[in-house]
């Protein structure tokens, strides 16, 4: 798998997702078998780059490579200022987000608005290639299948989009108007791999092996995506790969691994963003890790109300503990789209 000159390893790729593929998280998975990991979408506006979010955001430091950073904006130039920007500051690939489909985004005709206004988004296109040429860095396009169902226009924009220097194409088969209603639909993905000769990436309810191989025999792409699958449950990325390469399931987690892979994680949280605002924002993370075992719902609310991240930690420590003299594994019910023990 080639992104660019970039050698991966496999086709198992984890989604940029606002709020939580930071890089403690990108480092999570790509220890977990994912063999790219790109970043949470970053503003291409100047006047926020000084911003403590948007730094964080730029914030490489131990990253493992390809380092590849998504950016999001409505302006070409201010698109190209992005790419040299963060180029200059440590990424090797640059994405353009035309996917994402929150309001706030795509309000100001960012994210997967642009689909709306095909001559912009190739300005757009065409400017940041432009802008990376000098560092001989890929640039990588995240869309959608369109703006409206009604309108899909994902196969001429993936056309035009290689045409114009774009080295792979990542298509989310929803439309925008859809949001994450719904259920992903994947023949416009397989349109766009027989239309374009860069690799494919197909993107959207892809949550277990079964469904990654599944998604990739109907697509016929060349990569799978996985984002909010993997919350909570980072291992789903060797447990795809490995069942793509040799068609067996990996036995689930031991607990002690969990535990140890979640105190490393929120250590690393906490280094990134600091004791006041690192432990209201781990909240999430250990809310997806611990969903549907047994004692989760009240562990949830004691752990509300801590606000000290070595407080936080130990509470973590000592859940797991428990959780663990139950059972030494935990498996993963599909059915209940949840973590229950065995």
């Amino acid at each position: 798998m080639y992104i660019g000159q970039y050698v991966l390893p496999h086709s198992v790729f984890a989604a940029p997702m606002a709020g939580v593929t930071d890089r403690p998280y990108r480092n999570l998975v790509k220890q977990l078998g994912a063999a790219y990991a790109v970043s949470e979408m970053v503003t291409s506006r100047a006047d926020l780059r000084d911003s403590l979010k948007t730094s964080r955001r730029l914030d490489h430091t131990g990253e493992s490579g390809p380092i590849a950073v998504q950016i999001a904006g409505t302006d070409a130039e201010m698109m190209a200022e992005a790419a040299t920007y963060n180029l200059q500051r440590g990424a090797q690939i640059i994405d353009i987000n035309m996917g994402c489909p929150a309001k706030k985004v795509c309000q100001k005709w960012a994210g997967s608005a642009l689909m709306q206004d095909e001559a912009l988004a190739m300005s757009i296109i065409e400017a940041v290639v432009k802008a990376a040429l000098p560092y001989g860095a890929p640039v990588t396009l995240k869309m959608r299948t369109g703006w409206r169902c009604d309108q899909r226009n994902a196969v001429t924009l993936a056309e035009q989009a290689e045409s114009a220097g774009v080295q792979m194409i990542t298509v989310h088969g929803r439309s925008r108007d859809q949001g994450y209603k719904g259920q992903a639909e994947y023949d416009t993905i397989a349109q766009v791999k027989r239309a374009v000769t860069v690799p494919v990436v197909a993107n959207g309810d892809i949550d277990s092996p079964q469904k990654a191989q599944q998604v990739l025999q109907l697509t016929g792409a060349d990569a799978v995506m996985i984002g909010r699958a993997a919350q909570g449950r980072p291992w789903l990325f060797r447990e795809i790969h490995h069942y793509l390469a040799h068609g067996t399931l990996l036995a689930s987690p031991l607990v002690a691994e969990v535990k140890r892979l979640l105190m490393h994680h929120l250590e690393e949280h906490y280094s990134l963003y600091g004791s006041f605002t690192g432990v209201r924002t781990a909240r999430k993370h250990i809310a997806w890790y611990v969903q549907g075992l047994a004692g989760a719902t009240e562990f949830r609310q004691h752990l509300n109300a801590i606000e000290d991240c070595h407080k936080q930690s130990l509470a973590v420590a000592d859940f797991l503990d428990v959780i663990g003299q139950q059972a030494d594994r935990l498996t993963y019910s599909a059915s209940a789209n949840e973590m229950e023990t065995t």
